[in-house]
């Protein structure tokens, strides 16, 4: 029986700092996860609209067989400068792919929307997020804050303030799987208005309240709601394992693990969604079965992203003014058992 794991946060893998750094101003920020060796790497891109940068190299016929860092940032298309403040960290400490003399670290993007949640994006000749994600850089660590903060700062859902969440667990064979989500999805994370998450039947240990799933579901609760418009929403999902998969297998993890997606948002992978998911391996470990152990693998990773979703919004704090009028979860609900 899987079991979470030590803190509960993606940085259970061995080999693996996240760092936060996001400006109150701009209601927007910068998530990055940096990899003490290069790591394995795959996507999987499931809404309509996304927005990222470098993600060919991850694809199958990619050239390029590992990545140095991943970075997830508000902003949209204008955060997508972010990853050249990673790289130039990643840089200076010689940490990148050998091309002669040259050193180029690889540092696949994905960003979200941001931009109308009532912050000032007046920002000048060039936007922050370069500056913002080298500052994430120098936060990364083993521990880092949920909630709002980093790529979640700025996030929001349909009906409450979205966030960054991150969980973890180990398989029976002992293998880690961990997830980290920045939440800005087009739908809701909770049955209709009450406390109860939609990733109810995967939580552990209270993780996200305790409050079970609803005892009979409340009239339209199943009737999807929206929230914005096109281009305006997007989860974004990493998802890493200490299990020993080839970036094919790493592919089908990070399709399973999608699936975490549609069991914590209502709707998903929407015309009107950017949803992405990377998947990461430092292969420390053996996988027991290359099919039945990718299989295991896959199905505890999407409740792992499930769990990782709901935590994101039941961590946000909301903004002084709550813009649209949305409230943080705790605000509303309580924190529940957890």
């Amino acid at each position: 029986m899987p079991i979470q794991a030590q803190r509960n946060l993606i940085t259970d893998v061995d080999g693996i700092s996240v760092g936060n750094a996001q400006d109150d101003k701009l209601r927007s920020g910068v998530t990055v996860l940096l990899c003490d060796k290069p790591m394995t790497a795959a996507v999987d891109i499931r809404g309509g609209g996304p927005g990222t940068r470098d993600v060919t190299t991850l694809l199958p016929e990619g050239a390029v067989q590992e990545v140095h860092a991943l970075c997830l940032s508000g902003g949209s298309a204008f955060g997508l400068d972010a990853a050249t403040g990673v790289q130039s960290f990643l840089r200076e400490k010689g940490q990148g792919f050998p091309v002669g003399d040259a050193c180029v670290p690889i540092v696949p993007q994905a960003i979200l929307f941001d931009l109308l949640n009532g912050g000032d994006k007046d920002w000048g000749k060039r936007p922050p997020y370069q500056d913002l994600a080298y500052a994430a850089c120098d936060a990364a660590s083993a521990n880092f804050d949920l909630g709002t903060f980093g790529a979640g700062y700025g996030a929001t859902t349909v009906n409450l303030k979205g966030g960054l969440g991150s969980a973890s667990a180990k398989t029976a064979d002992g293998i880690t799987i961990g997830a980290l989500a920045a939440v800005n999805a087009v739908g809701s994370v909770t049955v209709g208005d009450g406390p109860h998450f939609w990733a109810a039947p995967f939580e552990i240990d209270g993780e996200f309240g305790g409050h079970g799933l609803p005892g009979t579901f409340p009239p339209g609760a199943t009737g999807p709601r929206f929230k914005g418009g096109p281009g305006e929403n997007t989860t974004l999902v990493v998802v890493a394992t200490d299990a020993g998969l080839d970036r094919l297998m790493l592919r089908r993890l990070a399709i399973m693990a999608s699936t975490g997606m549609a069991r914590a948002i209502y709707p998903v992978h929407c015309p009107i969604d950017g949803d992405v998911v990377f998947a990461v391996s430092n292969g420390q470990k053996k996988l027991p079965d290359p099919i039945y152990g990718l299989s295991d693998l896959g199905s505890l990773g999407a409740n792992v992203v499930a769990r990782a979703i709901a935590r994101g919004v039941h961590e946000a704090t909301a903004f002084q003014d709550k813009p649209k009028g949305l409230p943080a979860y705790k605000d509303k609900f309580g924190a529940g058992t957890a």
